[in-house]
């Protein structure tokens, strides 16, 4: 028998029992749609948190003070010539730019309305290093900083809680005292481990007007240091943060990583370890999805059992007028495999379906996230229905191609 012929009886046999074939299916049918769907809302998820990190600075390395557990040797401040130096330094090729602030928290305000908050005096470079500009007016140029001049930005926050809905470009705020200009409004952005709500001025007018920090040989202290790494490669990130801990270390004379005056975050490093995590629970979750394609597939097994019994004097007929051993074998495998692909396709139509419904949800929502099923688990889903098929029959198949004909002929 040909395999075109074998396909037509298979599915001539199927369809002479629908009924039990769909209730056959329908475990297959849950089991890889539950699969599918997990499998993709897992990487939208991924995809996801991978580019809210990069949008707030996956590729940057945050140096801040901290203090020292080793006594003997105290703890010394960060530096505008220790930030300055990391350009000069063997590793400097691997940095895209560097910038500082130094941040005081006061009482910013505007008549009656005040906020206390964090003021941070920032550098030229700041908006681009942090991937952080202006929504409306101008950021800080550099004869601002070299005149230590009073402007201000407010970020969009700040700005309603002292303005209101009216624009602050222009108008004063009072500032620990001292009367600055906002010069401009910052764009909204996500919430990042590296910001909170802010009054960005200029670094010089932060280290000389609002407090005294200069350091003898030195120049003037900062509260963080920010680098930006040319590659995104998490492996380039690791490395880099490696060089500068050893940069600062030598910088402070400690001798020992456990004693150090500062410590290095870097967002990368939470993406590793939540990718590492979501990817471990999708996997996790898939697998126990998956458990109902094993239900499934001893439902097929058993359907298949129940099948050879009914047709066992068709299996004596057909073996007495000559056909093989192996052509029933094929015969009983192709109905197993043809029950769990329908029954897997018809799967992956659902989560199709689902994972639609769910992407217009979020998109109506405002949410960047892309929902849709991934070819990784619709070709493993497949895979999986064809893999549960060819199993569950091989016994019942087996079974029919082994029977004697006479006795096959002799069942009632």
């Amino acid at each position: 028998m040909n395999p075109i012929e074998t396909l037509r009886v298979a599915m001539t046999a199927i369809a002479s029992n629908r009924l039990r074939a769909i209730l056959t299916t329908l475990g297959i049918m849950i089991g890889v749609s539950a699969v599918v769907i997990l499998m993709s809302l897992g990487t939208a998820l991924q995809s996801y948190i991978a580019n809210q990190f990069t949008s707030l600075g996956a590729d940057l390395l945050q140096v801040s003070s901290a203090r020292n557990r080793d006594t003997t040797t105290g703890t010394q401040p960060l530096t505008t010539s220790e930030a300055e130096g990391l350009l000069q330094s063997d590793f400097a090729s691997m940095i895209a730019a560097v910038s500082w602030t130094y941040n005081i928290q006061t009482v910013v305000s505007v008549s009656a309305n005040s906020v206390t908050l964090s003021v941070s005096g920032v550098t030229l470079n700041y908006g681009d290093v942090n991937n952080w500009h202006t929504k409306s007016g101008r950021f800080i140029t550099q004869d601002d900083i070299d005149s230590s001049a009073r402007v201000a930005l407010l970020d969009q926050t700040t700005s309603t809680d002292l303005f209101g809905t009216a624009s602050p470009i222009g108008k004063t705020v009072t500032i620990n005292n001292q009367i600055f200009t906002v010069v401009g409004v910052m764009a909204s952005r996500a919430t990042s481990p590296f910001s909170q709500q802010t009054v960005l001025i200029p670094v010089t007018t932060a280290q000389t007007r609002l407090a005294n920090v200069r350091v003898a040989g030195e120049g003037y202290r900062v509260s963080s240091i920010q680098v930006k790494v040319k590659s995104t490669d998490s492996a380039d990130i690791t490395k880099l943060s490696s060089q500068v801990k050893a940069y600062f270390l030598k910088a402070h004379g400690i001798t020992s990583s456990s004693a150090a005056d500062f410590n290095i975050f870097s967002a990368a490093t939470i993406l590793d370890s939540l990718s590492s995590t979501l990817s471990l629970l999708t996997i996790f979750l898939s697998a126990v999805a998956g458990i109902s394609l094993l239900v499934g597939g001893i439902g097929v097994m058993n359907i298949m059992l129940v099948s050879v019994t009914e047709r066992t004097r068709e299996i004596g007929l057909r073996k007495a007028v000559g056909a093989q051993g192996a052509t029933i074998l094929t015969q009983f495998l192709m109905e197993s495999v043809l029950l769990s692909l329908v029954g897997g396709g018809v799967g992956i139509l659902i989560a199709t379906t689902f994972l639609g419904i769910a992407g217009l949800i979020v998109s109506q929502l405002s949410l960047n996230v892309t929902i849709a099923v991934t070819p990784l688990s619709a070709l493993l889903a497949t895979g999986i229905s064809t893999a549960i098929g060819i199993i569950s029959g091989v016994y019942p198949a087996r079974r029919a191609a082994i029977m004697n004909p006479i006795d096959a002929l002799r069942f009632e």
